[in-house]
C-alpha cells in the first residue's frame, strides 16, 4: 500500500546514522586500511581504528567495534594485532585477517627500524626527549577520547548494568592494581550472565 511503502523508505527520525554499515572491503581495501591506521597511530593505533573503521569506511557499527575489541581484549597478544587479524577474517576468511595484519604491522616495522638506528645516534639529545614527551602527552590524551566515544553507545541505550561493570573494572584494575587475571575470571562471567539475563528480559 501507498502510505506504508512511503514510510517504510523515509528515515525514521532520530535513528542513529552509525548503524548503516558499507559494503564488506576487499583485501586490497584491507592492507590500505590498516596499513594507514598504523602510520597514524602514533602512541597507539585504537583510535584511529575505531574513526577508520566505524566512521570513516562504516564497515562496522560502534556497537560491533565494541564488542570485537573486546573479545580481542581477552584473547592472548596485542589487542590491536588480534583486532586486525579477527576483522579482517570476519569479510575476507583467513586472507583477510593476513591481509588486514600485514597491513598494521610492515610499515610499522620498517619506520621503527630505521628510527632506532637514528636513535642510537641522537637519542642523547635535549631537543628529542622533549618531543618524545610531548608525542607521548598526546598519546595519552588521543586514548582517553577514544574511550569517551566507545562508552558512547551505553550511555545513548541508557544500559546502566554495563556502565556500572565497566566502571567497576577500571576501579579494580586502574586504581586498586589487582592482577588483570584475577579480574577477568570475575568480570567475563558476570558481563555474559548479565547479557544472557537482558536478552531474556527483551524476548519474553
Amino acid at each position: 500500500m501507498p502510505p506504508d511503502s512511503s514510510s517504510a523508505a523515509v528515515p525514521v527520525s532520530g535513528s542513529a546514522p552509525e548503524s548503516l554499515t558499507s559494503p564488506p572491503p576487499g583485501l586490497i581495501a584491507l592492507f590500505i586500511a590498516f596499513a594507514k591506521m598504523s602510520l597514524a597511530g602514533f602512541g597507539g593505533v585504537l583510535v584511529f581504528a575505531r574513526r577508520g573503521i566505524v566512521e570513516q569506511h562504516r564497515w562496522m557499527t560502534a556497537d560491533e567495534f565494541n564488542e570485537t575489541f573486546a573479545l580481542c581484549h581477552f584473547l592472548p597478544g596485542p589487542n590491536i594485532v588480534n583486532l586486525s587479524v579477527v576483522f579482517g577474517a570476519r569479510f575476507r576468511g583467513l586472507a583477510g585477517g593476513i591481509a588486514a595484519f600485514t597491513g598494521l604491522i610492515g610499515p610499522p616495522v620498517v619506520i621503527v627500524t630505521i628510527l632506532g638506528v637514528l636513535y642510537a645516534h641522537f637519542g642523547q639529545v635535549d631537543a628529542l626527549r622533549r618531543i618524545l614527551a610531548g608525542v607521548s602527552c598526546a598519546a595519552v590524551g588521543l586514548l582517553v577520547s577514544v574511550v569517551f566515544r566507545m562508552m558512547m553507545p551505553l550511555v545513548k541505550r541508557r544500559d546502566l548494568v554495563a556502565l556500572v561493570v565497566m566502571v567497576a573494572v577500571f576501579i579494580a584494575i586502574g586504581l586498586a592494581r589487582l592482577p588483570l587475571p584475577a579480574v577477568l575470571l570475575v568480570a567475563i562471567p558476570l558481563s555474559l550472565a548479565i547479557t544472557l539475563v537482558a536478552r531474556r528480559r527483551a524476548a519474553a
